[in-house]
């Protein structure tokens, strides 16, 4: 059936996601034309949907709803849910595929797509989103046998906290005092749950759901949005501050000194848990990672693997390769024996585990990873890319100790390394740099910087 073509903007479909602002870039009929085309090009009979506390999202997800019917799917809606939820969802409701609609850490004005086939695996390692924009704006669908049927909702919150807490064993946090910042995303819907189970009483900030985002972005990567929690961590003398993401799939941490812990001191850590249930197991960890994790790993009697970045490349590398867990240092955690998904949940107990076996302050258990100087991941705008990532491969090439280009260019030396990576959406090149002191750090941070900005 052909519903006539409709320019829908590119631009929402971003490498592994589709997101935009709404109803502006992405709207109600291309919400409904991207389902059909969804449907059609997977040929999923059994669809999971569900949707997070954005304004939109009801009428969203209606319109979502409507173009899977259509395109003859049966729907069974799960609700309000986190990604991670959504994602046990597909699994435990023995769906061939899934949509969650939310725009992740993305402000109140956005929404979107994290789409998946059976077993929860992205939908872009079985349709790539450039198809699926092309076949959204042409409109020409094939007619169904017979339209698809909507399911009563299916609550999963309290089968869901009890796969995670069963999955760590963990089912009590003992006398740790915890203060969690939800950013009125999901995680003041799921955590209520565990936290009755496990008969913890954390500090609670920004808990009520309120798609809005009053009172800071929910984006844990950015320091700022991280400020109230370091505060009140200190005032209250808690042993860790945990700061969640909207949809609950990204997860931070500040220690009792207010401190915030690098995302790829958190894939170490959590590492160190994950080999104590699978000893040898096969480690992935983001290349813009420091030098110590794969110390840690390796120490701790585990395979140490470097991987590219993000969600889609990596969950496909641990299903070929046989990663057992991958941390990326924009704070993304995976477990394979979790349906190899990214979970802040199960980060979150985990990092707690290890609170508890190791029974001391955690800026004590951290102290021995501050042993390198990261520059954090810095952005430049240059208009011609290929012609920097060629002027830093002459520079460094020849001299280097190791170089990789997995994802970008990463270059190796005795005291120090760096990566560079072209942006998928924006005329960036994004630099990460470590180094063993910090004077060499500031200097080589100065003299790339250089290099790129020209």
């Amino acid at each position: 059936m052909t519903i006539g073509y409709k320019d829908i903007k590119k631009g929402i479909f971003k490498a592994y996601d589709i997101r935009g602002l709404y109803p502006q870039e992405i709207n109600d009929e291309d919400a409904y034309r991207i389902a059909r085309a969804f449907v059609s090009a997977l040929k999923c009979k059994r669809v999971v949907i569900g949707h997070d506390m954005r304004e939109s999202a009801e009428t969203f997800e209606a319109a979502t709803i409507r173009g899977l019917i259509d395109q003859g799917a049966d729907v069974v809606p799960v609700g309000l849910t986190s990604t991670p939820m959504y994602y046990f969802a597909v699994n435990y409701l023995n769906a061939d595929a899934g949509v969650m609609c939310t725009a992740s850490h993305n402000p109140a004005e956005y929404n979107g797509y994290k789409m998946t086939g059976a077993g929860a695996v992205p939908s872009i390692a079985l349709v790539s989103n450039e198809d699926l924009w092309k076949a959204a704006c042409e409109g020409n669908f094939e007619e169904p046998q017979k339209k698809g049927t909507l399911n009563p909702v299916q609550n999963v919150l309290d089968e869901y906290c009890e796969a995670v807490l069963s999955n760590t064993g963990l089912r009590s946090f003992g006398n740790l005092k915890l203060v969690i910042d939800c950013a009125n995303g999901m995680g003041g819907y799921i955590l209520p749950k565990i936290m009755e189970k496990v008969g913890n009483d954390p500090v609670r900030l920004y808990w009520r759901l309120d798609g809005s985002f009053p009172n800071h972005e929910a984006n844990p990567l950015k320091t700022e949005t991280l400020l109230a929690l370091r505060d009140r961590v200190v005032d209250e003398q808690a042993d860790l501050g945990i700061a969640f993401d909207g949809d609950g799939d990204r997860v931070a941490f500040v220690d009792e000194r207010g401190q915030i812990i690098p995302g790829d001191f958190v894939t170490a850590m959590i590492a160190r848990e994950m080999l104590k249930k699978s000893p040898g197991a096969n480690i992935l960890y983001d290349l813009r990672s420091s030098w110590v994790v794969p110390e840690e790993i390796e120490k701790a009697g585990g395979k140490a693997t470097e991987c590219r970045v993000g969600h889609g490349l990596i969950k496909k590398q641990m299903r070929t390769e046989g990663g057992y867990f991958a941390g990326e240092l924009s704070s993304h955690y995976y477990f394979s024996d979790f349906y190899t998904t990214d979970n802040g949940d199960l980060a979150m107990l985990n990092m707690l585990k290890l609170l508890l076996d190791e029974d001391k302050p955690m800026s004590e258990i951290i102290a021995p990873l501050r042993k390198y100087y990261h520059s954090g991941e810095i952005n430049s705008e240059v208009k011609d890319i290929p012609a920097v990532l060629a002027r830093l491969k002459e520079k460094y090439g020849s001299c280097a100790k190791r170089i990789t280009e997995i994802d970008g260019y990463k270059a190796e030396f005795d005291q120090w390394w760096f990566n560079v990576r072209a942006s998928n959406t924006e005329p960036l090149i994004r630099l990460n740099l470590e180094a063993k002191t910090r004077e060499l750090m500031d200097e080589k941070v100065a003299e790339l910087l250089a290099e790129i900005r020209g």
